[in-house]
């Protein structure tokens, strides 16, 4: 998603290669901790399987899978309660798409893991609703997937 309205981007040195890295991440638990499922508790979100078959099974669809990135997007209302993500290319007014890459590039002593979530409102009343949804729940999204990072990292070792 070349263009986009919000995008956040977090990074983790771990000790292996960008194809383990990469596989360890999609395959941690979806809510790694307790602080995590909480979160995703509160928000209504189930805690179970890795986090690649959670995603899926909440409606993302894959749009990159290689060694070392995969991507996931879906699109929706996600300030709307009752609102479930639909297919990334689905997307309509009113609506967001959301895309989620998991990727790695190696580095000396291991690989740069990062997780980047790139968000694009389809319409200037979707902006508005993501805008005022993402003060609220910005802070949290960055604090889930840093401890993603932190318990791919686990994983490795």
């Amino acid at each position: 998603m070349p263009e986009w309205d919000v995008r956040e981007r977090h990074t983790r040195l771990v000790p292996a290669s960008p194809k383990d890295a990469v596989a360890a991440a999609i395959g941690i638990p979806f809510t790694p901790d307790g602080i995590v499922r909480t979160l995703f508790r509160a928000r209504g979100l189930p805690g179970g399987g890795s986090m690649h078959g959670a995603l899926r099974a909440l409606g993302f669809e894959q749009l990159v899978c290689e060694d070392a990135c995969v991507v996931l997007g879906a699109s929706g209302r996600p300030w709307s309660p009752r609102s479930r993500p639909g297919r990334f290319s689905a997307a309509g007014p009113g609506q967001i798409r959301v895309a989620l890459e998991i990727s790695a590039t190696g580095s000396e002593g291991g690989a740069f893991l990062f997780t980047e979530t790139r968000v694009q409102a389809l319409d200037a009343r979707a902006r508005r609703a993501f805008r005022r949804y993402w003060l609220v729940v910005g802070p949290f999204s960055a604090l889930v997937r840093k401890r993603w990072l932190a318990a791919a990292e686990r994983a490795l070792q």
